[in-house]
């Protein structure tokens, strides 16, 4: 029998609910709550025998074994912890909040009640760093000691200071909205947490721009091309801007790694580029989606030298070089199951602390802070598996 899954928000991740509908082969989309009618028009004709509403009671009251929230970030919180307590499995997309307190709140709800909670850190699935992760594990670089992330943010002024996300009121900043990623692959590779973070940032050409438009009711797709060059050009760019657009962590980890994380929103060029170095090697991405390739470095060079072995980045099926299809398919196995997932609600918390923490950083004097670790038994709770009670 087809798992009957409720969606709250359609707008620029209603690709996951499209992924999930899968009739007749595990689980079906079978209702909507969405303010926009906007949305609600769209989600009725991709799927005309659902029930669509604008109350998230009427969806909670129907017969459903999940719920999916693809809400804006600021609204994961008010829609989760109602959806958990409402005794269905939830799946939030990342970031899971906007505040250290709305995480572990979300996080004690599905503890309390016993239903399962999954955060779409899709990443963990994209095959270049399931690639990495993969020689890692089997010390091919011998101890990871740092971890380098550079995040060349080239479609930044289309996707992120044309909306909501550009206030900080609504995403806090890009450390956290965007970089929560990033900062969840590093702890994930590095194998630990980030305990102290430092950091600096700048809002250095979005904010100079007078050319400010309300978007409201417009989406990315809207807008977005690459034509919109070069980002002094930009237009229509959202009417509050308080947020950084050029940024960099500095972070040390609870197992004593070190870390680094930039990202810039006015690039060229826009992709991911990891470096993991080991006691006995390193490892690092060059592009990130399928035919980009991993080098490998065992050997002493005297100077620069090609990689000692290269791997190419399998290609996938969807969205985020499949990733998107993995990680719903492994949502509604667990939904159905419990069983193991590879992605972590403990992960996702600490991931937003840390990105967070940097904000404040950054927004300070740049002094080191301590990223606040989670409570031990929700620790436990969520290490074994979430035991529904």
């Amino acid at each position: 029998m087809d798992l009957r899954i409720g969606v709250v928000g359609y707008g620029n991740r209603g690709s996951v609910a499209r992924e999930a509908h899968r009739p007749g082969a595990g689980a079906a989309v079978v209702a909507l709550c969405d303010v926009s009618e906007r949305s609600r028009q769209e989600f009725r004709a991709d799927f005309p025998d659902a029930t669509v509403t604008s109350s998230l009671d009427e969806l909670l009251a129907l017969d459903l074994d999940a719920v999916l929230v693809l809400t804006p970030d600021d609204q994961h919180a008010g829609v989760a912890i109602p959806a958990l307590e409402a005794g269905v499995a939830v799946f939030c997309e990342k970031p899971l909040a906007i505040s250290i307190d709305d995480c572990d709140r979300i996080l004690e709800a599905a503890r309390r009640t016993g239903s399962r909670l999954y955060v779409g850190h899709n990443m963990r699935h994209m095959p270049v760093i399931t690639l990495m992760r993969r020689l890692i594990q089997e010390g091919r670089i011998g101890e990871v000691k740092a971890v380098w992330c550079r995040h060349f943010v080239g479609n930044g002024g289309d996707y992120y200071f044309k909306d909501w996300h550009a206030d900080r009121s609504k995403s806090v900043g890009l450390l956290l909205q965007k970089g929560a990623h990033d900062l969840d692959v590093i702890h994930w590779l590095a194998g630990g947490y980030s305990s102290r973070v430092q950091a600096f940032g700048s809002l250095s050409v979005y904010g100079a721009i007078d050319d400010r438009r309300d978007r409201s009711g417009e989406r990315v797709g809207d807008w977005f091309s690459l034509d919109n060059w070069p980002p002094t050009a930009s237009e229509g760019l959202n009417p509050v801007i308080d947020v950084e657009d050029i940024s960099q962590v500095n972070m040390v980890l609870d197992n004593g790694v070190l870390a680094s994380y930039e990202q810039c929103h006015f690039t060229p060029d826009y992709w991911r580029n990891y470096t993991v170095i080991g006691t006995e090697g390193r490892i690092e991405n060059f592009g990130d989606d399928a035919g980009s390739e991993v080098g490998l470095w065992n050997r002493r060079h005297p100077t620069a030298a090609p990689a000692d072995e290269t791997f190419v980045v399998s290609d996938g099926i969807g969205g985020h070089g499949g990733a998107d299809s993995v990680m719903v398919t492994e949502f509604l196995e667990f939904v159905r199951s419990g069983t193991a997932v590879q992605t972590s609600p403990v992960a996702a918390r600490n991931a937003v602390a840390t990105g967070l923490v940097a904000t404040a950083s950054l927004r300070g004097d740049g002094s080191a802070l301590p990223v606040p670790p989670l409570a031990t038994d929700l620790v436990e709770y969520f290490a074994a598996g979430q035991p529904a009670r």
